[in-house]
Parts: structure tokens; sequence; C-alpha cells
């Protein structure tokens, strides 16, 4: 089967820098799907001036907001319905270098079968209580996967194969907030899919919008946290055989 690629954009609520990144996906010309995340009023009419103007946009609406991570699975089945194979998961906050896109697909093209992830470079903007809390996250990805393999689980900005992720999401059900691309990497990686990762530069732009709660997600992370492990546990003989292969 022939690769075809496409982005996938959940939004809810960014109406300031979304017109923007589009504006710069489109000279990718790769179809895009943008799904809405049951996004206020002011949100929707710029989504819905994005789709009218630009011919790759197919808005996707979901009525009441799920959260990121039921955005972000609802544009990955859409595209897999569509006939995508692989899917280029983008934040809607401008964070993400767009200058790495080439050198995401291109790893993706070398590696198909893979889900090929950025590896985020931070500047200053990045807030101390996020970036030291992401190494709790690395702690216990680490535990529940038995490999150093996964370099970052936290990061947006990725390729995924879908026919992968279509398997994975028939056997178990992913979490629908910000555990979601911790989650939906670590159970792809004991499916059996590799992961490659690249290095790419991580921007928290002023006017960019955050929806992480602080405490509902670190607690939301922390229970994911608990499933994963007493997951490990079962997968326990099968991951140290892997570890010798």
């Amino acid at each position: 089967m022939s690769s075809k690629y496409g982005f996938v954009i959940p939004n809810y609520n960014h109406d300031l820098v979304i017109h923007d990144t589009i504006s710069a996906l489109v000279d990718f010309n790769l179809p895009i799907i943008l799904v809405d995340d049951g996004s206020n009023e002011q949100t929707q009419n710029v989504l819905e001036e994005i789709d009218a103007e630009f011919a790759l946009v197919t808005l996707v609406r979901r009525i009441e907001n799920g959260g990121k991570g039921a955005a972000v699975q609802t544009g990955l089945v859409h595209a897999h319905q569509a006939g995508w194979s692989h899917a280029i998961q983008i934040d809607a906050d401008g964070q993400h270098d767009l200058n790495d896109v080439d050198q995401l697909v291109t790893r993706s093209k070398l590696y198909p079968k893979a889900l090929v992830s950025g590896q985020p470079i931070y500047d200053e903007s990045i807030s101390k209580g996020r970036y030291y809390g992401r190494f709790i996250t690395h702690f216990w990805v680490y535990i529940e996967t038995l490999s150093f393999a996964l370099k970052d689980t936290m990061c947006g900005f990725r390729v995924y194969p879908l026919d992968a992720y279509i398997t994975l999401i028939n056997s178990t059900r992913l979490g629908k907030k910000m555990d979601f691309d911790i989650e939906v990497m670590v159970k792809l990686y004991w499916q059996g899919t590799p992961v490659e990762f690249i290095k790419t530069k991580v921007h928290y732009p002023e006017n960019g919008v955050s929806h992480f709660n602080v405490w509902e997600d670190n607690v939301l992370i922390s229970k994911m946290h608990t499933r994963l492990f007493f997951g490990m546990l079962w997968r326990l003989p099968r991951l140290i055989i892997n570890k010798f292969k």
C-alpha cells in the first residue's frame, strides 16, 4: 500500500495562533484534519473561516469538549477512514517547530512501521514546574517498559502509523485528556511498534493558551501510571525476553 500522510490538529479554544499554524502547514501540500473539541463560539468562527479559506483543511467538530486525547483520537480515526497511512500530530498552540516537519516525515518514511516522535529541546519559555515534572513521567515510563527506548512520551509532535494505532484501539482503551500522549506511546511499544525520535525545539508562545491543569491533570497522569505499572507486571516475562533479543 502506498503511503499517504496528513496532519491531525486538535483544537480547544486556540483562536489566536491557529491561522498562522495552518498557513504554514499548507506549504507542505498535505491534507489537514482540524478537530474542534467543543470550542467556544469565537474559536468556532475562526475555525470555520480557516476551513473555508484552505482547501486542504477538513474541519471535524466534536459537540462537547472531551480533552486533547479525545480530539486526537477522533482525528486519527478520521484519517484512517480517509485512507491515510500515517498521521502527523501537531498541537494547535504554536509550540512546535514546523521547520522539523520534513525531518519527522523523512524518519517516518525510513521506518514506516514506527511511531516517530519529537524529542523536545526547550528554551527559557517553559515553566520550571512543567520542565521538572516531566522527569517524573520519564522515570515511570522507564519502569513500565523496562527500557530507555522511549526518550520522551509527552511531546505532541509525532507521526502515527495508522494501521498499528487502529490495531491498538481495537484492543484497549486510551486516556482522553493529557494522559493520552504518554499512554498511547507506552501501549504501542508494548504492542511491538518501533519508536523513533528526532530532536526538535519547543517554544511556548506568549499568546499561546495552555489547557494543562496542574492539579487535575497530574492526578490523572498519576492514575494512568498506576494502571500502566500493573499492566507492565503481567507483561514482565515478555518485556524481559525482548531486552535480550
